[in-house]
This record gives C-alpha cells, structure tokens and sequence, in this order.
C-alpha cells in the first residue's frame, strides 16, 4: 500500500518506480485527498482509495505500507493525516518503508540530504528486499 497526500507527487514516483521494478506486485494507492489518489491511479497502481477510513482498513490488511514519515505523524501533511490515521499506520502488522521528508517539521537525524528521486529509489530497493 502507498500512502499520500497533497498533491499526490512521491506517492505517483513511488508507485511508477515498483510498477517498473515488480510490475507483478498488487498495489492499493491511498490518498488523504482524491487529487493524490488519482495521481498515483495515473501511476499504474492496481486500487485505489481516499480518506480516513481507507487509511484505517487497508494499514489493517497490507504486508507493506510506502509514504513519507509525515502516514506516522498526526496532523502532519498540513493537517491531512490525522491521528486515527498516524495510529493505524503505526499499529499495522505491515513492514514499513517511510521516505525522510522534512517537511513535516520532523528532521530525521543522522538522514543525510538527497533527493526526491533517490530516496524514491531507495525505498523501492528496501521493498524489493523485504519478504512478504
């Protein structure tokens, strides 16, 4: 499962970049709002989901949930993730490969600088590693 908000943007790399690297992988795209959603639909994911509750149940039934660190922060994406949907994401049974972005006011330290595209191809390395 991949997790975004705003506009939909590392959740489209992020679903480009498995589709190209395991395009036999099932992928459920998770939007905090539809223009997310439908980005990473346009991406090639398989399903598709907004809000909340989709957040809930899908964290309850994926093997591996993708997002920034922001899917594990309440209120974090300029309010989009609440805390319902921080608890359920950090309560999944699902491994867990979040991208360091610091714009969730949360600084990872020890996080060296890189950009968008290497830390998309860095978590899809650590996908295609992690057994399911």
């Amino acid at each position: 499962m991949v997790i975004d908000g705003q506009g939909g943007g590392l959740g489209r790399q992020l679903v480009a970049a498995i589709r190209e690297r395991r395009p036999e992988m099932e992928i459920l795209a998770v939007g905090t709002n539809s223009a997310a959603t439908n980005a990473m639909l346009r991406a090639g994911a398989d399903h598709a989901a907004t809000g909340e509750n989709a957040v809930v149940v899908g964290s309850r039934r994926a093997d591996v949930i993708m997002g920034p660190i922001g899917i594990v922060i309440a209120d974090a994406m300029l309010g989009e993730i609440t805390p319902q949907m921080a608890v359920a994401v950090g309560e999944s049974p699902a491994k867990r490969i979040l991208i360091p972005i610091d714009q969730c006011n949360s600084i990872v330290a020890g996080v060296t600088e890189r950009s968008m595209a290497r830390a998309v191809q860095s978590a899809v390395d650590a996908l295609c590693t992690v057994e399911t």
